[in-house]
């Protein structure tokens, strides 16, 4: 589960002050975070600057900061976004990217230690054929 850190005491001096206060989103975040865990599930939070709304979900491009009145927007490589939901695929993008994997487990598998017989030197392998050249020329 991935939401995005938001500031809430920020967001309290715009015009949205008692729809933020109202939906509490720190106790929000907070019983979520505890339930995660207690059901074993992974929660995260997306860092407050990462521009979700700005960012196309499909290509990738950063178009800039947009008015809160800016509800959809279109994307010059042509997909229509709708800004809550781009920024939701974004948020969901951004949470598995750090995170191991989709899934939480290790992309590649632990090191494993070379047996014995193939850690060290071996004094009876044969010098490469250019240094023995080399001595033989001598």
């Amino acid at each position: 589960m991935y939401v995005e850190d938001l500031c809430v005491t920020g967001l309290a001096r715009t015009r949205l002050a008692k729809s933020v206060h109202d939906a509490g989103w720190a106790s929000f975040t907070a019983m979520l975070e505890y339930k995660a865990a207690r059901y074993g599930r992974a929660f995260r939070r997306i860092g407050r600057f990462v521009p979700t709304s700005q960012t196309c979900s499909t290509c990738g491009r950063l178009d800039g900061p947009k008015p809160l009145s800016v509800r959809s927007w279109t994307c010059p490589c042509g997909a229509v976004h709708d800004r809550d939901v781009n920024a939701a695929i974004n948020i969901l993008a951004a949470g598995r990217a750090e995170s191991l994997n989709a899934c939480g487990a290790q992309v590649r598998p632990a090191p494993v230690p070379a047996p014995r017989r193939e850690a060290g030197i071996h004094p009876h392998t044969a010098c490469s054929t250019r240094s023995v050249e080399g001595i033989s020329a001598l």
